[in-house]
């Protein structure tokens, strides 16, 4: 017994000791930190050594991109007018903005086709009238006055079909579309990094899976890529089409889209080797022996147990991938 006491002793002794040599290796060489914590630069060889490295280099890869997704409208027959269909939107405050878009869309084709051609033909029979000696000169001012209206009311009118444009573009639709869209059509909305705009364009295919039909997949295409970044999410958003022919889907049904980048190179870095700090993704190179460097980088999907690196760092750079932790707890002052 005496012996198996003494025994776990030593063991503690000696794992005791590994602990307090590793801890070492990190506290007693006091790294100088500068720039704000991107240079990171160490006393000696033997510390700067714990930190294992990885030699990026620009390599064939292959990643699916992956977004949520959720369906934003659908579009089915009206039961009133064959001739028009209804858009179904997941959003009260779209059905609004689109129901008051087409009621402004007709109020301009009103003015502007029928009104103003009648208040037109008014104004001129009045001067007509006028020189004939037929018609007062009241009665052709009545008539400019009544065409002026008119024309007031036009531009009103687009100015107010113009903020609801806006609102529907914000939404991820395009308005042209929603008026032109056939019936069993089904748009979903997801979004994307900015960061991967270059990957994807209008027209790639990508596939739809929803929550509602797990062992489904729905083929889609992309049919518009937004006008907007988000200030804060840095994300943009892209609307999708699917057919929808025989309603399975409806307004509101979450799901995941996935689309491949294209086949091609790209520069990526072990996993291990990215840190975040308040949602930014850095790096640390090895610029010497003893001398470490943060970077931000740009990331984009995990590919092969790596992470795609759109810009930050170069070819044959000498990424950390052991320690990545250490360094950053000293740049960011942790």
């Amino acid at each position: 017994m005496q012996k198996q006491i003494a025994l776990i002793a030593v063991v503690l002794l000696v794992s005791c000791g590994k602990k307090e040599e590793s801890h070492s290796i990190l506290h007693l060489a006091k790294p100088k930190v500068s720039d704000n914590g991107n240079l990171i630069v160490f006393s000696d060889k033997k510390t700067a050594d714990f930190f294992a490295i990885h030699d990026t280099e620009t390599e064939q890869l292959f990643a699916n991109l992956t977004a949520p997704a959720r369906v934003v409208a659908t579009v089915v027959p009206s039961q009133e007018n064959p001739n028009q269909n209804l858009v179904l939107f997941d959003n009260p405050d779209l059905t609004s903005t689109y129901t008051q878009l087409l009621q402004h869309l007709a109020n301009i084709n009103q003015i502007q086709n029928v009104t103003i051609k009648q208040r037109k033909i008014e104004l001129e029979r009045a001067k007509d009238l006028q020189q004939h000696g037929a018609a007062t000169g009241r009665e052709v001012l009545e008539a400019q006055t009544a065409l002026a209206l008119e024309e007031t009311n036009l531009v009103n009118e687009k100015a107010a079909n113009l903020e609801h444009e806006a609102k529907l573009k914000l939404g991820g639709f395009d308005p042209d579309a929603l008026r032109l869209a056939k019936p069993k059509t089904v748009w979903v909305v997801c979004d994307i990094p900015e960061n991967q705009l270059d990957k994807i364009s209008v027209g790639n295919k990508c596939v739809v899976i929803f929550t509602s039909f797990p062992n489904e997949q729905f083929a889609g295409s992309i049919e518009n890529i937004g006008d907007i970044v988000d200030h804060v999410t840095r994300m943009v958003k892209l609307r999708i089409t699917i057919t929808n022919p025989n309603g399975k889907l409806k307004a509101g049904m979450f799901g995941t889209t996935k689309f491949g980048l294209s086949q091609g190179k790209f520069l990526a870095v072990p996993r291990e080797a990215l840190v975040t700090v308040m949602g930014k993704d850095y790096v640390f190179v090895k610029k010497s022996d003893l001398e470490f460097v943060r970077k931000a980088v740009n990331t984009g999907q995990q590919a092969d147990g790596n992470v795609i690196i759109f810009d930050g760092i170069t070819d044959q750079d000498m990424v950390v991938i052991k320690g990545a932790m250490q360094l950053k707890g000293l740049s960011f002052g942790y």
